[in-house]
């Protein structure tokens, strides 16, 4: 009877999340998995582990380290490490490496998409060019020297470029997003989480920490990735949407029911907002009650929203997950790692 490999894996998500990531490993592994576990017990399991996977956050330092005798990998799932005592795993020579989530980069690409339709008034001047209107002018074939630009005299059409871009629970989606961001030149990217990040890794993001209230006061795009506690049921509200500038963008991919959609539509409607961009909602599938929904249907009221699909089309389950453990496989083959942190 062969023998199971020991693995610990240290999550932050659901128990849905994780069900989904045990029920894709493969049978010879034997997976303990603990959410947001105190240290101490992190330090008795890990003693007995082969493999030890890190799903968003937690310290990884060198006495959980050199606590694990028989540790042969250190995965993280996502893209920062910064968290790891990578130094302690390589005089051990034990490997460390990043394990990039497709889902968190595909969800980092549609918020790009989401703030540059808003800026560029995208729902109207589309609506404008499908309805192929008479605009009072003759049409002519265009050359190098003849075109009618701007033929609808639209104003507020703008870009990224300039603008200070705030990340609202910043985690692996944040920091794709801010790697994506950095092409189009905004004046600063502000970032909000529990505990800042080092100077390091805010320095590689092109980063700056603010408060809550400072970074919703100064973003002209607010991008939202907050997760679902109790804390954050609903926390974007009136009393926020009124502090933001007059004219700015919200655009979101975080939990559903961290917007006060009914508030959101209202600060729309005054003029407070300038557009607004939802990817998820409070009730999935979206409810025709959903006050949204009519600001949605009028182009000139800049509303995108999409039906949850910011992470692709395929539903995320076991079959998006198998290969978070593509690198342990290796490992036991002796086959070449994958993401390898440390030479």
């Amino acid at each position: 009877m062969s023998t199971k490999h020991k693995v610990l894996f240290l999550t932050e998500r659901s128990p849905r999340h994780q069900q989904d990531a045990l029920a894709s490993a493969p049978t010879d592994l034997e997976i303990v998995m603990l959410r947001r576990p105190a240290y101490t017990e992190m330090l008795q399991q890990i003693q007995a582990c082969e493999f030890l996977i890190t799903e968003r956050a937690g310290v990884i330092d060198a006495t959980l380290i050199n606590a694990a005798p028989h540790l042969r990998l250190i995965q993280r799932l996502g893209s920062l490490t910064y968290d790891i005592d990578v130094a302690a795993a390589q005089k051990l020579g034990i490997p460390v490496c990043a394990w990039p989530i497709r889902g968190c980069i595909l969800v980092a690409e549609h918020m790009v998409m989401q703030m540059l339709a808003l800026v560029k008034h995208l729902p109207e001047v589309a609506a404008i060019a499908n309805a192929a209107a008479d605009w009072g002018r003759t049409a002519r074939r265009t050359d190098e020297n003849t075109f009618a630009y701007n033929w609808s005299k639209r104003t507020g059409i703008d870009g990224i470029d300039g603008k200070t871009v705030g990340i609202l629970g910043f985690g692996e989606i944040g920091a794709e997003l801010a790697r994506r961001l950095s092409g189009f030149r905004p004046q600063q990217i502000l970032y909000h989480k529990r505990q800042p990040l080092p100077a390091m890794v805010e320095k590689t993001l092109g980063l700056t920490y603010a408060s809550q209230a400072q970074l919703i006061a100064q973003s002209d795009l607010l991008c939202c990735l907050l997760p679902f506690y109790p804390e954050t049921e609903l926390i974007l509200n009136a009393t926020v949407f009124a502090n933001m500038k007059q004219g700015s963008f919200v655009v979101h991919c975080g939990s559903g029911s961290v917007i006060d959609e009914a508030a959101l539509a209202a600060a729309l409607v005054s003029g407070q907002l300038g557009g607004v961009a939802l990817d998820t909602y409070e009730w999935e599938p979206l409810r025709p009650d959903n006050p949204l929904l009519p600001l949605a249907r009028n182009p000139a009221m800049n509303v995108l929203l999409t039906p949850h699909t910011a992470a692709g089309a395929s539903v995320p389950g076991v079959a998006k997950r198998s290969d978070e453990y593509e690198n342990i496989r290796r490992r036991l083959h002796g086959e070449p790692l994958l993401y390898q942190v440390t030479p």
